[in-house]
């Protein structure tokens, strides 16, 4: 009996609860409306970029810490970035401080629509106002159509999205731009007060739109520029205490627009590259760091000889050429390896770990990753590994036996999907090492010498006294 009155109150505490969480969610939407909003869609791409200022003004009694975003499902599944900043001072003295975002749950969000929350530096007390600019990437969503082309036929895509934009809260004004790569639109969705001029489609403005608010929308455009998509990549980072850092990238690349129909023709590619092949490419840009060398492009088959390396003291730009060209639903992989000075990225911290300071992400320009697995090898002897990375990964460890290696090399393993340019920042792997380990191969290569030259002179005086008798 006293069981059942216990789980009755833990069902009626739970219930209360979510009572209330639900209250303070309408209260907090509530508080808020955006008194203007401007978004300005940029499809020139195959990665959708999304630039979003919100002028939002608190009108509640209570001072609101947060800003909340919505996202229809079919968005957010494809989202792989999302950044957010506050506007600071006017004019000649303004300025960008980013801020906080986090993914949350809105409990009365209709449809499946996803929320995060952008943390404001200071409280919104009641009749101040705040200016936010938003920038969320999109991958995987310009859908082609028709899905299979010809060789000499432009790639035409589809791209859906919505006239209003997608809040929890009530906006009195907004209005959302889309460009297109060039001025060839099929076809677009034609609401109120819709205008295009050139490559821009304008949706607005429009005035007094209730929360949640949705009008969906298709735009059918030409876009022949590169969809270079990575299936895998796998980045090794090797640090070696005697000044070298070597990194190997295995690439699986695959090209993810409309797939290739019919034949190929090499004599009409080479012969008109701007009719016969458009949408296809057969030029990929890696940005390397500065002060690379050793470099080496190369597949399965062997070395490939059509790249190009120009370097300065700022980066290195390889310009690498696939062995054939990329259509639609076409794939290729390869292995790119350099080496870089040690000295530019390790450095030891005012605790005295050592670590080192990378950049994640793919060097391949205008290119999305679906799977990204970077792997530093730390020297033999490295101890205690942490990796500080400015977004969320898996991690874990593993070990890495080479030459002359006794216990192994700790291997720092982090993993992330969906990767655009945006993940291009700097990360950090510290750990703790002893000097003493430096030694221990050039001891072991010393050791073996003397025991090899010891019985090389045992054997040589065995052999000259078995003479000797004879």
């Amino acid at each position: 009996m006293e069981a059942l009155r216990s789980l009755g109150q833990l069902v009626l505490a739970l219930s209360i609860f979510s009572h209330l969480s639900l209250l303070a969610y309408s209260s907090s939407t509530q508080d808020l409306q955006i008194i203007s909003a401007e978004r300005r869609i940029d499809l020139t791409s195959h990665i959708v970029k999304v630039f979003l200022t919100l002028k939002v003004e608190n009108i509640g009694t209570s001072p609101v810490s947060e800003v909340l975003l919505a996202f229809p499902p079919t968005q957010f599944d494809h989202l792989a970035s999302l950044k957010a900043a506050i506007t600071v001072g006017k004019k000649k003295k303004k300025s960008y401080v980013p801020l906080e975002v986090n993914p949350t749950e809105l409990p009365d969000a209709p449809n499946g629509a996803k929320s995060f929350s952008i943390l404001l530096l200071n409280p919104l007390n009641t009749g101040e106002t705040a200016t936010l600019e938003v920038l969320y990437i999109l991958t995987h969503s310009l859908e082609p159509f028709p899905a299979e082309i010809s060789q000499s036929e432009s790639q035409l895509v589809y791209y859906r999205d919505s006239a209003i934009i997608l809040s929890p809260y009530y906006i009195k004004q907004q209005t959302t731009f889309i460009r297109t790569p060039s001025t060839r639109v099929e076809s677009f969705t034609r609401v109120e007060s819709t205008n295009r001029a050139a490559s821009e489609i304008k949706y607005g403005p429009y005035k007094d739109r209730p929360r949640y608010s949705y009008s969906p929308i298709i735009v059918h455009f030409e876009n022949n520029n590169p969809f270079a998509v990575v299936e895998e990549l796998v980045r090794e980072v090797e640090v070696s205490h005697w000044g070298n850092l070597q990194i190997t990238e295995h690439y699986k690349l695959a090209h993810a627009g409309a797939r290739h129909k019919g034949i190929f023709s090499r004599v009409e590619y080479q012969s008109r590259p701007h009719a016969g092949g458009v949408s296809s490419f057969k030029h990929l840009l890696a940005r390397l760091p500065p002060r690379v060398h050793s470099v080496y492009y190369r597949d399965e088959i062997g070395n490939i000889s059509s790249s190009h390396l120009r370097t300065d003291y700022l980066r290195s730009d390889l310009e690498i050429e696939p062995r054939y060209p990329l259509f639609g639903g076409w794939k290729a992989t390869f292995v790119i390896g350099y080496g870089l000075p040690l000295e530019d990225f390790l450095f030891e911290s005012p605790d005295g770990r050592r670590y080192l300071n990378f950049t994640f992400g793919c060097p391949l320009a205008e290119t999305v990753v679906d799977k990204l697995t970077v792997k530093v090898v730390l020297p033999e002897g490295s101890k205690d590994p942490s990796a500080v990375v400015p977004f969320s990964v898996e991690q874990h460890l593993e070990t890495k036996y080479s030459y002359l290696d006794v216990a192994g090399r700790t291997v720092v393993v982090l993993e992330k999907r969906n990767v655009v340019p945006e993940h291009n920042s700097r990360f950090q792997v510290y750990y703790t090492f002893n000097p003493i380990f430096m030694l221990a191969e050039p001891l072991m290569l010393v050791s073996t010498f003397f025991f090899v030259f010891m019985a090389s002179v045992a054997y040589l005086h065995i052999d000259f006294s078995i003479c000797k008798s004879s």
